[in-house]
């Protein structure tokens, strides 16, 4: 199963040790998942690791850290397979259209997000399923 994670669902599992992300952490660690990472979601995820959030901010050694963990985790989306955008429907906030196009790119059975919006793109047809994590089967 090949999956790409958008950043919230990175951090529930970098960083906040979510119960939702849990069946997911168990399938990627026994082989029954995959999950690809692409230069512009290594991107998005560094700019959120680095939000100055006051007393809740992450050090930078931290942030360091989550995204080793993240480069461990993921396969990196060197080779973009040629798909076609224009087939993609277009996210109000940009920053979620590349997490759209990687999940196109990788040939992604799913796109894991908690986003409304991109769960609502996900009803059109398109080449991956958009799912939230606890709706994943890894049966």
């Amino acid at each position: 199963m090949k999956l790409v994670l958008d950043t919230n669902v990175w951090l529930d599992w970098l960083l906040f040790d979510d119960p939702s992300v849990a069946a997911l952490k168990a399938a990627v660690a026994e082989g029954r998942a995959e999950i690809f990472i692409d230069a512009a979601g290594e991107a998005e995820l560094v700019r959120v690791l680095a939000y100055d959030l006051g007393r809740h901010s992450i050090d930078a050694e931290k942030q360091a850290a989550c995204l080793a963990e993240c480069l461990c985790i993921a396969k990196r989306l060197e080779e973009v397979l040629a798909f076609d955008r224009a087939a993609l429907p277009r996210c109000a906030d940009p920053d979620d259209q590349v997490f759209l196009e990687a999940a196109a790119a990788a040939r992604a059975d799913y796109l894991v997000t908690k986003d409304r919006e991109l769960l609502e793109l996900g009803r059109r047809k398109l080449p991956f399923q958009v799912v939230s994590p606890s709706s994943l089967n890894f049966r």
